[in-house]
């Protein structure tokens, strides 16, 4: 019998699953070197609902995080109007064949914090790892596209080579 998953509302006593996530998800995802200071400057406000939010999956009832999404509510660089930005989701790698859609729940949690505080949210993929099946579960959850993105002289994940 399949775990029973839920979505909770991160918390500061989340930071150091968060932080231990957010690394994973650099190692695997970015194209620059990380910062763990930078990654707390968008964590840290979030897990206290400082203009943002960090929705966590685990089993129901356990503080356990098999997954994040971390989304912050600021301003396009072209506008004074508010939206939200979606800075990750991440599934531990240990859970990602596992029954239960896990990203797509911390979407679909994504969808549900837009609706509720009335905003836009962007949100999309950057990756160079599986990246046509997340496309098109982002495409069944949030309808058609709306761009691309390209990385010029990068690949996620390539910066742990870059900087040996």
């Amino acid at each position: 019998m399949p775990e029973e998953l839920s979505i909770r509302v991160g918390n500061p006593q989340d930071l150091d699953a968060v932080m231990e996530i957010a690394m994973m998800a650099c190692e695997e995802n970015g194209f620059v070197q990380p910062s763990p200071s930078r990654l707390l400057t968008d964590i840290w406000p979030a897990l206290n609902l400082d203009e943002g939010v960090m929705g966590l999956i685990g089993p129901k009832g356990t503080m356990e995080v098999q997954g994040a999404v971390l989304l912050r509510v600021g301003h396009m660089w072209y506008s004074d109007q508010r939206a939200i930005e979606e800075k990750a989701v991440f599934i531990r790698p240990e859970y990602r064949s596992a029954k239960g859609g896990r990203a797509r729940k911390l979407c679909e949690f994504s969808k549900q914090v837009a609706d509720e505080l009335e905003l836009p949210l962007i949100i999309g993929v950057l990756s160079n790892h599986r990246t046509a099946g997340k496309v098109r579960m982002y495409q069944r959850i949030f309808g058609e596209p709306s761009g691309a993105f390209f990385l010029y002289k990068a690949k996620t994940g390539s910066w742990q080579t870059a900087a040996e």
